[in-house]
């Protein structure tokens, strides 16, 4: 089979990676051909697969281009991030919208010319769901909580949702949208999300640096571990259409949890020294972000399939830990709790 990860050099991307590269197949069929598509290039280490292909560049116009070939599955996970599409509308436009547009649009045209249609996963998020006054939210948000987000980002990852399934309607692609959580605990340096901040202040205090959290520590929000959130997108992957129970988005699973109680759990992995590098600093525009986000989720439709959240947060931290100390600088990424 071939496959193609769009954000196949990204954090979620490279590890969805190398999961389907250790599993060798996918819904029953061996995996021969992987395309990484990116605006970097993957890790050497991926790209040593001889199964990997690496296609480097702009988004848009690699989607666009795609016209003709056929893959059986595509894993869409490229995207801005909320913080760029709340402060470049056009970059999230074309990043979020315009892309998804053009791979729906190739993968439609390789039917046209008497292909099946590609199993399409697409990464929506939790930003879809937002307060509106005729729609207030929830205590949790569940499958069928209506969508209203007040986000650029969350309604371009809605209106992607909404393409997907008319595609899938159509018989161009048979499409599927799981709304991913905030994942964390993401390893590297900060990006431009403004949920970044949920893994910022547990990476850095590891790590023996000062972590700035900008929202009050009564927030709360629906967590899930990378491990967890891999094992989701290759479930909604090979789930049957009957399984899914519809062509909607479903919600992936998750730990709901406030900030605070993140804190707490990081003083019971790592001590109370590694919590105190934890320094509040309210930055009004982050805040006015997440105040519109969701304090806490449901997924009863990825239960259905078997999928489960994390034990807790306390879990989610240990895990991060063992995956610094299997990588190359795990040692320097988490100094911090020897000091």
């Amino acid at each position: 089979m071939k496959l193609m990860i769009t954000g196949g050099a990204g954090f979620l991307g490279s590890r969805l990676a190398r999961a389907l590269l250790a599993r060798g197949s996918l819904a029953g069929a061996r995996i021969e051909h992987l395309v990484l598509a990116d605006q970097v290039p993957p890790s050497a280490a991926l790209t040593a697969d001889a199964r990997v292909e690496a296609r480097v560049g702009p988004l848009l116009a690699q989607c666009a281009a795609l016209a003709g070939e056929h893959f059986d599955g595509v894993f869409h996970l490229a995207s801005a991030v909320s913080g760029e599409c709340e402060a470049d509308f056009e970059l999230g436009l074309r990043s979020n919208l315009d892309t998804t547009r053009a791979l729906l649009d190739a993968l439609r045209a390789s039917v046209l010319a008497g292909a099946p249609p590609t199993r399409l996963v697409f990464s929506s998020s939790i930003a879809v769901f937002g307060p509106d006054a005729s729609a207030l939210l929830p205590a949790q948000v569940g499958d069928t909580t209506l969508p209203a987000p007040q986000t650029s980002y969350g309604t371009q990852k809605l209106m992607c949702e909404y393409m997907i399934a008319d595609y899938t309607r159509k018989g161009y692609v048979d499409g599927r949208s799981a709304r991913l959580m905030t994942v964390a605990v993401r390893p590297g340096r900060p990006n431009g999300a403004a949920s970044s901040f949920f893994s910022g202040i547990i990476r850095e205090p590891l790590a023996g640096q000062e972590a700035i959290l900008p929202v009050s520590p009564q927030t709360a929000h629906p967590i899930s571990s990378p491990a967890r959130t891999i094992e989701g997108l290759i479930a909604v992957y090979e789930a049957s259409r009957e399984a899914l129970g519809g062509r909607l988005a479903l919600n992936l699973p998750a730990v709901n949890v406030r900030v605070s109680e993140m804190l707490d759990a990081l003083e019971a992995v790592a001590g109370r020294t590694v919590r105190e590098r934890v320094r509040f600093v309210a930055d009004p525009i982050i805040a006015s972000i997440v105040a519109n986000w969701p304090s806490a989720a449901t997924a009863e439709r990825a239960a259905r399939l078997g999928l489960r959240p994390d034990a807790d947060f306390a879990d989610i931290i240990r895990q991060y830990i063992a995956d610094c100390a299997l990588a190359p600088g795990g040692a320097e990424a988490l100094k911090g709790m020897r000091d």
